[in-house]
């Protein structure tokens, strides 16, 4: 496994051996560092003798629900990452959003007086056709961007392979569809920063089969890298293969890469509901409380990752409400750990807006 490196100015260079990390820290040389991603690297305090990259590429494959990242050398494996992507709760968000909006016309609206005496206003626009995505779909191509750019600022990153499918049907019905075309302009536009380039789904299958990577296809929810970082590694690893002849009596993929142990991460937005006047059905008396938001009354914010002791047991996790005197604790899932004493509770690091948890990827199985 290899520790990121950048530069006294911020400019990312080539990862290094977890021994010399500690020897450059423990000789002043350096200061050890986390990044947003979770990740730990070193700031070198002086210029470097030499600032060399070799070709480092990252590979992702976007989906509806999940998607697969990773980050590739040709000797080594630098990181993997399993996305969880917020399109269901987008969606569920969306419809909530209608029904409210029409619960609130309905009250404003006299259906007691004519229609053309009733405060119906002028339409402004007609919004059923716009050409800009869905909130669902742009929630999820703007998370992988967001990813993207962090892996950026720690590796020298110098390519960017992207699956393209092609879904059978109208393809304006495919949210993957969809969000690729956008997304496919999008990072084409940053080509200052890396050179980018797609790869069919047919064409990430058959680097996969030839790198001998297993595939979990039972079910695709779970987090683990066979299911989704796997493809991200086959696409990387297209950096440094090539489709051609094999032999006398076919065609392949020829190359070869090194596939190491790396961090494998699993990402996620905190599902925090946006700060509402009040909630939607009022309380005994008409009134409503307060709703929403990612401030508590205690001085942490919703998306914290915190420290919690209860019954002299101790939890992990992140702050996901509060009462007048506690503080809610969750876990990865947005589970409830419970309620804790806003006494006992110990602030380890604040908000990304990101859910993050890590373990080892194995590279000849987890």
């Amino acid at each position: 496994m290899r520790v990121p490196v950048i530069n006294y100015d911020s400019e990312p260079l080539m990862p290094t051996k977890r021994s010399r990390a500690r020897r450059w820290i423990k000789e002043g040389k350096a200061i050890g560092k986390w990044s947003k991603l979770g990740i730990f690297y070193i700031q070198l305090l002086t210029p470097a003798s030499g600032d060399k990259a070799q070709d480092i590429a990252v590979g992702i494959d976007p989906g509806k629900q999940f998607t697969g990242i990773a980050v590739l050398s040709h000797k080594s494996t630098l990181l993997t990452i399993h996305v969880d992507l917020p399109f269901k709760n987008i969606t569920k968000r969306m419809a909530q959003r209608a029904m409210m909006r029409r619960c609130r016309r309905g009250r404003r609206i006299n259906k007691k007086i004519p229609f053309n005496q009733r405060s119906h206003r002028q339409t402004r626009f007609d919004n059923r056709r716009q050409k800009k995505l869905p909130p669902s779909i742009n929630a999820n191509k703007q998370l992988e961007r967001r990813i993207l750019g962090l892996i950026i600022k720690l590796f020298p990153v110098s390519k960017v392979v992207y699956e393209v499918v092609k879904a059978s049907g109208n393809k304006g019905f495919s949210p993957v569809m969809v969000g690729q075309i956008d997304q496919c302009k999008k990072l084409s536009k940053l080509d200052y920063l890396f050179d980018f380039k797609t790869l069919q789904g047919y064409e990430t299958y058959q680097i996969r089969e030839h790198l001998k990577l297993e595939k979990e296809k039972s079910d695709k929810s779970l987090k683990i890298p066979q299911t989704h970082a796997v493809d991200g590694i086959a696409l990387a690893a297209s950096n440094w293969m090539n489709y051609g002849i094999v032999d006398n009596n076919s065609m392949g993929w020829r190359g070869e890469i090194t596939l190491t142990d790396s961090i494998f991460l699993v990402i996620s937005r905190p599902p925090i509901s946006r700060r509402q006047l009040h909630l939607m059905v009022p309380n005994k008396g008409g009134k409503r409380r307060k709703y929403g938001g990612s401030v508590t009354q205690h001085g942490y914010r919703k998306g914290d990752n915190v420290e919690a002791v209860k019954a002299n047991k101790t939890y992990r996790g992140w702050v996901s409400g509060d009462t007048n005197t506690q503080v809610s604790v969750s876990n990865a899932n947005w589970k409830r750990l419970g309620q804790f004493s806003k006494n006992k509770v110990r602030l380890i690091r604040r908000s990304t807006g990101l859910i993050i948890t890590s373990r080892k990827y194995l590279a000849k199985g987890t």
